[in-house]
C-alpha cells in the first residue's frame, strides 16, 4: 500500500493565470510522498478508513492541478474565491498547538477541514456558478469523501457522465473509490476507457500504472508484468529534444521496481539509461 500513499501538491498558485493545455505529469506520485506517510502513519490501525482516507487525499490532488489549466475564462473574484477553498480542503491537520506567529488555519481532523472545505466550495456555487462553480462540484464530491463517502460516490457518478475535462476526473475519482471497494473489474473497466482516450487530463503512466495494479490484484501476473513492463521500457527508451535520454518518471521507476520484483528476467528487457552527467554534457 506504500505506493498508494500520496497526498496532493500544495497549490500556491490555485487561483493565478492557468497555463497552457497539457496533460499533468504525475502529479500524484512526485514531492508528495512524506506528508502522505505522516496521514497514513495516524491512520494505522483504522482498517478500510486507511484506504478511503488516502484515496480522498489523492483526487484533491489531481484537481488542484486541473483548475490551473482551465481557469481562463473565469473572473479574479470567482478564482481567488476557489483558491481560498482549495487551500483550506489541503490545510494542516494536527492537533498540535500552533506558533503565535503562525498565520496557517489548521484543523484537529480530516472531517473537520473537509467540512469546512465543502462549505466554501459551495459558496462558489452560490456566488459565481460558471466554471468557477463546476471545478467546485468536483471538490466538493472528493471532500465528502471524508464526511459521507456514499454521497460522494453517487455525486461522482454523476459528475463522471459524459466526456468533459470533470467527468475524465471524476472517473479516475470513481475508480479509485471501486478499488477501494474491491470492486476490481468496474474500476478496471474506467481506468481502461481512460486509457483509451486520447486527453484523459490524467498522465497516462499514471492510469496505466493502476491498470496493472488492479491485474496483480486479481492474480493476472502476466498481464501485470505486461502493463508494467510498458510503462518502464516506454520510458526508459524516450528521448529529450536534444536526444538525450528523458529522465524516467517516478510512476515508470516504480514500473520497473515491479518488473524486477515479479518477473526478474524479464527486467532484462528495460534499456538502462546511462547516468546523466553533473556538467551537463
Amino acid at each position: 500500500m506504500a505506493r498508494k500513499k500520496r497526498r496532493f501538491e500544495q497549490l500556491e498558485a490555485a487561483a493565478s493565470a492557468p497555463q497552457e493545455k497539457k496533460t499533468y505529469v504525475d502529479p500524484l506520485q512526485s514531492r508528495v510522498v512524506p506528508r502522505v506517510e505522516r496521514v497514513g502513519e495516524r491512520l494505522a490501525g483504522k482498517g478500510r478508513t486507511i484506504l478511503y482516507a488516502i484515496g480522498a487525499l489523492i483526487l484533491l490532488g489531481l484537481i488542484a492541478f486541473f483548475v490551473l489549466r482551465s481557469l481562463n475564462k473565469t473572473s479574479s473574484a470567482a478564482q481567488a474565491a476557489l483558491g481560498k477553498a482549495i487551500d483550506t480542503s489541503q490545510a494542516q491537520v494536527t492537533d498540535a498547538p500552533q506558533p503565535p506567529t503562525s498565520t496557517d488555519k489548521t484543523y484537529k481532523t480530516e472531517q473537520d477541514r473537509a467540512n469546512a472545505a465543502i462549505q466554501q466550495f459551495q459558496q462558489v456555487i452560490d456566488q459565481y456558478g460558471g466554471a468557477a462553480g463546476e471545478k467546485a462540484k468536483y471538490f466538493i464530491a472528493v471532500n465528502e469523501l471524508f464526511t459521507d463517502r456514499a454521497k460522494a460516490i453517487q455525486d461522482l457518478e454523476q459528475l463522471a457522465n459524459g466526456s468533459s475535462d470533470n467527468a475524465k476526473l471524476a472517473k479516475f475519482a470513481l475508480a479509485q473509490t471501486r478499488v477501494e471497494d474491491n470492486r476490481l473489474d468496474d474500476a478496471l473497466a474506467l481506468y481502461q476507457e481512460l486509457a483509451a482516450m486520447d486527453d484523459p487530463i490524467i498522465a497516462k503512466d499514471t492510469i496505466n500504472f493502476q491498470i496493472a495494479q488492479i491485474y496483480e490484484k486479481q492474480g493476472k501476473k502476466d498481464q501485470a508484468v505486461d502493463a508494467y513492463l510498458n510503462i518502464a521500457k516506454t520510458a526508459a527508451e524516450a528521448k529529450d529534444p536534444d536526444g538525450k535520454p528523458a529522465r524516467m518518471s517516478q510512476t515508470a521507476q516504480d514500473a520497473k521496481k515491479k518488473v524486477q520484483e515479479l518477473a526478474p528476467d524479464r527486467a532484462k528487457e528495460i534499456p538502462e539509461q546511462e547516468p546523466s552527467s553533473p556538467f551537463g554534457e
